[in-house]
Parts: C-alpha cells; sequence; structure tokens
C-alpha cells in the first residue's frame, strides 16, 4: 500500500514528460515555460520534505501520509482543469506540497516496521522498485490517455490511486511517531524554498534574458546567500530540520551526494529525450512512451536485487558503479546527430536505467541505515530532498544549456532573412513552436526551418547530456572517495548506543564513549558481598555481542566486550574481576 502511494508520485513525473509537448501545442508553452512546469512541483516538494520528515516524527507518519494522499489528489484535480500554463505551473506547485508529505512518511514507516537490516534491505528495494515501476508505467499509461482524452487526463489518473491508497492506509498502515520530535523548523522550510527558488530561476531563465544579465546573475548569488543563511541557521537552531551532525557519517553523506548525482542526469535526460522523440524521431506520445519503457523497465527490475549486490561487493561498489553506467548512457546518448535513429539510442537508455537501479536504492539504504531509527523521518525527508533537488537541478541545467544552443543556432540561421517578431519568437520559444511556424510556412522554406529547428535542438541536447554524464561520473568518484566499504546492512543506528560502534572498513574511527563514574564501593570485610558490585552476568549481558550496531559477529579478540574493557582503567577491572 505504501508502494502504491509511491507510484502515484513517481507516476506523474514520467506521464508529465511524456505530455511536454503536447502542453506547447495546446497551451503554446515555450521551453522556459515546460522548465517552470516541472520544477515548480519540485522546488515546493524539495523545499517542505525536511520540515514535513519532522512533522510526521512530531504528529504521526500514518496521519501526515494520510494528509498528503488527500492534498495530492486536490492538487492533481487543480492541474487536471488548468486553463493556462501560469495555473498549470501554480497547480504543480500545490501538488508538491502533497508529494512532500507522503514521500518521507513511506520510506519511514517501513524502516519503523522491518527492523532486521536484511529485511530493510529488501523491502527498501521494492520500494525502490516501485519507482522503476511508476517510471515505466508513466509514459505508457500517459500515451494512452493522450490518444483518448485531452492533456488533463493525465494528472486526474491520481485521482483514483489517491483513493485507494487512503482506503488502504487508514485500516492497514501502523501509526509510529517520535516521543521526544522537536517542533517544525519553519524558518528553514522558508529559508531552504527561497534559496532554492532563486538558485532555479536564475538558470531556467538564463537562456531567455541572458546568461551574463544582471537580474539573472543576482538571483543566483541571492540564492546562495540565502541557502548559505540556511546552513547558519540550521546549525545555531535548537530544533533544525536537516541536522547537519549527520553528514559527518560517510555512510550518510556520501550516499546523500550519490543519490542527487542519479537524479541530476535521469531528469534532465528524460526532460529532453521524452521531446526528441516525438518533435524530432516523429513519434506520437503512446509510441514515445513504448520507447522509453526499456530505461524505466531496467530500473523496475533491478533495484529489486541491488541488495544482492550490496551484500556481494558493498555499498561503495555497487553505488559507484551505478553512477559510472549512468554516465556511459548519458554519453552514449549525447552522439546523437539528425541521422540517428531510435536504435542508435536504446543503449543508453538502458544503461541509464540499470545505474539507476543499482545505485538508488543502494544509496538510500545506506542513508536510512545511518540515521537513528527515531530519526527516519527526517532521514527520508533528507534523502527525498536530494533526489528533488538533484532532479530539478538536472532539468534547469541540462535543459538550460539546450535552450543556449539552440537560440543560438537558430539566431545564427535566420539572421539572414526576415522573420516577423511574433514569429522568431515562437520559434525560439520551443522547438515545436518551430515546427508550427514551419508547417504554416510550408514549401521548400518550411522544410528548411524544421530542419533547421531539429538539428539545433539535437546539437543543444548532445551538449546537456555530456553535461550529465560529467556530473554522474564525478558522483561515481564521489562514491568511491566518500561512501565507505559498507554500510550497516541497512540497520538505522539506534537512537542512544550503548556501545561504541565499531568502524567499518575505510571509515574514521568513532569517537569512543566514556563509562559512566561509578560510586566508591564501601569497605567490606572478607566474605562480606558489595551491594555497589553488579552482578558479573548483568555486566557482561550488557555489553554482548547482539547489541553491536554494525550487526556483525566478533572473535573473543575483537569482542565487544573486549574492546570496552580496553577503555576500563586497571583499579576499575580489579573493582569488578
Amino acid at each position: 500500500m505504501l508502494c502504491v502511494s509511491l507510484l502515484m508520485v513517481t507516476l506523474d513525473n514520467t506521464v508529465l514528460n511524456v505530455v511536454l509537448p503536447t502542453l506547447v501545442r495546446d497551451l503554446h508553452a515555450t521551453s522556459t515555460e515546460l522548465q517552470w512546469v516541472v520544477d515548480s512541483y519540485v522546488i515546493v516538494f524539495a523545499g517542505l520534505l525536511l520540515v514535513a520528515g519532522s512533522v510526521a516524527d512530531r504528529i504521526g507518519r500514518k496521519r501526515t501520509f494520510v494528509v498528503g494522499l488527500a492534498a495530492f489528489a486536490a492538487g492533481s484535480t487543480w492541474a487536471a482543469f488548468s486553463g493556462s500554463v501560469g495555473m498549470l505551473i501554480a497547480a504543480r506547485a500545490s501538488m508538491g506540497v502533497g508529494a512532500a508529505l507522503i514521500m518521507p512518511s513511506t520510506l519511514s514507516i517501513i524502516t519503523d516496521m522491518f527492523r532486521d537490516g536484511g529485511e530493510r534491505q529488501r523491502a527498501i528495494g521494492l520500494w525502490a522498485g516501485t519507482s522503476g515501476i511508476g517510471i515505466a508505467l508513466g509514459p505508457i499509461i500517459g500515451g494512452l490517455l493522450l490518444a483518448h482524452f485531452w492533456w488533463g487526463s493525465v494528472f486526474l489518473i491520481n485521482v483514483p490511486i489517491a483513493a485507494v491508497g487512503l482506503a488502504c492506509a487508514l485500516p492497514l498502515v501502523p501509526d509510529s511517531r517520535k516521543q521526544d520530535a522537536p517542533a517544525p523548523d519553519l524558518i528553514g522550510a522558508a529559508l531552504s524554498v527561497a534559496g532554492f527558488g532563486l538558485l532555479l530561476w536564475s538558470i531556467i531563465e538564463a537562456p531567455v534574458r541572458g546568461w551574463s544579465s544582471a537580474r539573472v546573475i543576482g538571483a543566483g548569488l541571492g540564492g546562495l546567500v540565502v541557502l548559505a543563511a540556511f546552513a547558519a541557521w540550521e546549525r545555531a537552531s535548537s530544533h533544525p530540520m536537516l541536522s547537519l551532525s549527520f553528514f559527518r557519517a560517510r555512510a550518510f553523506s556520501g550516499a546523500i551526494s550519490s543519490v542527487g548525482m542519479v537524479t541530476f542526469g535521469l531528469f534532465g535526460a528524460l526532460f529532453v529525450l521524452t521531446q526528441y522523440l516525438q518533435f524530432s524521431l516523429g513519434y506520437t506520445a503512446l509510441q514515445t512512451g513504448v520507447r522509453v519503457l526499456p530505461a524505466a523497465g531496467a530500473v523496475a527490475v533491478i533495484a529489486p536485487v541491488s541488495w544482492l549486490l550490496v551484500r556481494a561487493v558493498g555499498t561503495k561498489l555497487t553505488v559507484a558503479a551505478g553512477l559510472l553506467i549512468i554516465a556511459g548512457g548519458l554519453w552514449q546518448v549525447s552522439g546523437a546527430s539528425g541521422t540517428t535513429t531510435y536504435t542508435g539510442i536504446l543503449p543508453g537508455l538502458i544503461m541509464l536505467g540499470f545505474g539507476a537501479g543499482l545505485a538508488i536504492p543502494s544509496a538510500t539504504a545506506s542513508v536510512m541505515g545511518s540515521v537513528p531509527r527515531g530519526d527516519a523521518g527526517v532521514g527520508s525527508a533528507t534523502n527525498g530532498t536530494f533526489m528533488q533537488v538533484g532532479g530539478a537541478l538536472g532539468v534547469a541545467v541540462i535543459g538550460s544549456l539546450l535552450a543556449t544552443r539552440y537560440q543560438d543556432k537558430m539566431t545564427a540561421a535566420l539572421a539572414p532573412h526576415h522573420v516577423p517578431h511574433e514569429a522568431m519568437t515562437a520559434i525560439l520559444g520551443s522547438l515545436g513552436g518551430a515546427l508550427a511556424a514551419a508547417e504554416r510556412a510550408g514549401g521548400i522554406v518550411g522544410l528548411l526551418l524544421a530542419q533547421f529547428a531539429r538539428t539545433a535542438f539535437i546539437s543543444g541536447m548532445d551538449l546537456g547530456l555530456r553535461t550529465g554524464a560529467v556530473a554522474a561520473l564525478a558522483g561515481g568518484l564521489i562514491a568511491l572517495v566518500a561512501l565507505p566499504s559498507r554500510s550497516h546492512g541497512g540497520r538505522p543506528a539506534p537512537d542512544h548506543w550503548s556501545v561504541p560502534r565499531l568502524s567499518g572498513p575505510g571509515e574514521a574511527r568513532q569517537p569512543q564513549p566514556q563509562l559512566p563514574p561509578q560510586q566508591p564501593p564501601p569497605p567490606r570485610g572478607a566474605g562480606a558481598a558489595d551491594p555497589a558490585r553488579p552482578p558479573t552476568a548483568t555486566v557482561e549481558s550488557s555489553l554482548t555481542v547482539s547489541s553491536c550496531p554494525c550487526g556483525q559477529a566478533h572473535g573473543a579478540d575483537d569482542s565487544l566486550i573486549g574492546r570496552v574493557r580496553s577503555k576500563v582503567s586497571p583499579q576499575a577491572r580489579q573493582r569488578y574481576s
């Protein structure tokens, strides 16, 4: 049932990618407006995920989950009946509120329900596999709906899914919460949304206003300043929505960075490839959905079994391999030209899905296994935030690089000709606008305009995808350097460790806790019982191997008892010997 709700969120993203060319034709949306349709949802989603995680930990994960389903259904209904691009952008932003409440609740409920490390790894694999199923079904469902109904139906499909989720969640999903959860950090949420929004605005609007525009540069710098203020606020706050102390653990910081790099390349590639398949190769929405299926199907197949590779070679190599495969896939697709057919980009599409299926569940399990169980909501929200931020930046950067290259080439090609201002605006606005203008012009002029526009679009797409490949390659190198060889078996850290955590391979040794001070024993005579002396069995039972957070058995020389006793003074050992 939790996976059904996640299916709805991921389904919405991929359905939207297929409908983008239709929005160009029906609502006359420009490339910049298409980016805002995608990223308005992500800005709100990512900005509220962390505070939503805190809310879930405080008031209950089930309650937060149910409210999120209702909000997502309401926003989907608004989006379905939007009459303009501006209204659709606003409706998409409202859907981000519901998604922010759903996403961390699902993963934190799973983390609380499955206490065994191996079971949790498999459950998270199924959770990530559901994302792959949503990615796989989204384009096909979107194509079927667009073949028989209007474009709003791709949003309206979320309503019955949300209704089924509500009907199942109320009787079946257990509730859980953190007893001492702090109040939500509303100031931190506002700073994160504002900073991230300004940064994305500068990237998305740069092709239209100019990369050297004072407004673009000012917004970008302002966004960085606000994000720096957000980090400072979180460090000083007594109840931060993002605990910066989590980032000290390499299993957390390395994995969270890897997740962002995966979605940077994946979301950016889907944004441009769905337009390429329809506008350049001439496929319908349904045909496009079928041709995206190999990438989505690879995610759905690989993600649920990725834990087997984690068990065999460890988290570090699994995540790094996934990112390197994604980099290879993006680079392969970036070799497309005006004569490339679908089979020419098919290997790259499969590599994209295969790499994402390896990296996302493995990195997610590492993140969730490195935070205390009581902070599962915040840990899940942080993971989701970095997924969405990476995806939003991928759409913004790859889309803006495409738009800039496309506009530069089209401007140069049309410079010797007198083109009416209205037509020039439509041509430079998007490839769909240029093809519509070419159809109206007709004849040899129309054919040449369409050829120029497709060539310019493919050139921009190649530039954007190569940039995504470099980002994925950098992410793979970061994973190799930053991630520990092994996570703790998918087991979240206990809320309060009573024993030292043993460092895994490649990890820095963690500081060892000091034993609590003992009261001096009273004098005792021969054979007298020592009331201050705890029974030996009690002392040793509290330090058994089963309480080790790393989940591994240790030999006699490396036992927890031996490790703790090595830190105890000889006088204390004599007292308890």
